[in-house]
């Protein structure tokens, strides 16, 4: 099935070249803007100290899941599609391509929706359709396998649903 689901998802790259751009954008710059635009969104809270605490927690579970997922990394080396079958051409560059598993931005991104859900619940779902997006064309673009987001995903929310229930707890 990742296979399957890959060969699909792949075959929308290398179409045209607006595609391609808008496959690249959504899978490199387009969580980051998002992103960024959320943390300024907790930053101008009404309430500055409840705005403080919101952007510590959230940012820094996001960071936490992504610091997670490089040591995962590096305990099991995974090949990017690339290194693993002959026609994948990648729309970009990342990686050392045996750093796929798990995907560091899939990570990330379901670690913050899933920490903002918990403060704002309808900016928490639009940061799970902006996770899911960017996992989507991080696999359109050939750097990642399904499977890969999917244990992303998995990891990010697993991570913020741990750190909640620790800082609820104090």
């Amino acid at each position: 099935m990742n296979q399957a689901l890959f060969s699909y998802l792949y075959g929308f790259a290398h179409r045209s070249a607006a595609l391609d751009s808008a496959i690249v954008f959504f899978a490199t710059d387009f969580g980051l803007i998002v992103g960024a635009a959320f943390l300024y969104f907790l930053y101008t809270h009404e309430d500055k100290r409840r705005a403080v605490k919101e952007l510590l927690i959230v940012a820094g579970t996001a960071f936490v899941a992504w610091v997670l997922a490089h040591v995962i990394k590096y305990f099991y080396p995974a090949g990017r599609p690339d290194t693993l079958i002959d026609a994948v051409k990648p729309l970009f560059a990342h990686g050392s391509g045996i750093d796929a598993f798990p995907s560091g931005h899939a990570t990330f991104f379901a670690a913050l929706s899933m920490a903002a859900f918990f403060y704002h619940k309808k900016v928490g779902y639009l940061l799970a359709a902006v996770a899911l997006l960017v996992g989507l064309a991080r696999v359109m673009a050939g750097v990642h396998s399904p499977f890969d987001v999917i244990a992303g995903f998995a990891l990010g929310i697993f991570v913020a649903l741990t750190l909640h229930f620790f800082v609820r707890r104090r």
